[in-house]
Parts: C-alpha cells; structure tokens; sequence
C-alpha cells in the first residue's frame, strides 16, 4: 500500500466518523463552560460559586458541531436556490 493511498483511506475514514458523530450527535459541550452554563467565580472565602451565563452558548451548556452548522447552511443554501 502506497502512502498516498494509505493517507487518503485515512482521510476518508475520519470525515466519515466525523459525518457520522455530527448526524448522531449534533451538539456538543461548549469549550468554555464545559458544558455547565456558566463560568464558576470564587467568592473570597475560595468557595466556589455560581457566574454569569456563558455568552457562547448564551448558558445552555451546548453547542453545535462545526460539521452540523456546515452542513445546515449547505442545505439552506439548496433549500433557498431550488424554489
């Protein structure tokens, strides 16, 4: 097996699972809260408590993949070209 080969197979194989993880599962946890909504503050005693909500998932704790959000606007896109 040719390296080229082998690299292009492996490039298949990751845009497939990635296809397939963003059909089963559109949203994931948000990169700045990590999925709980908000940003933990500490009150001066160390104690931890609850912040404000997260602006990039507005405090939902989730967000859409990269690949549902390209793939929604593509079919937008078509939807809106084909009336």
């Amino acid at each position: 097996m040719t390296p080229l080969l082998a690299a292009s197979t492996l490039l298949l194989l990751v845009t497939l699972g990635y296809g397939a993880l963003c059909a089963a599962s559109p949203f994931g946890t948000c990169r700045k809260c990590t999925g709980l909504g908000f940003a933990l503050k500490h009150d001066r005693k160390g104690k931890p408590k609850r912040g404000k909500p997260c602006r990039r998932c507005k405090g939902h704790g989730i967000r859409i993949r990269a690949g549902r959000w390209l793939y929604n606007r593509a079919a937008r896109i078509h939807r809106d070209g084909t009336r």
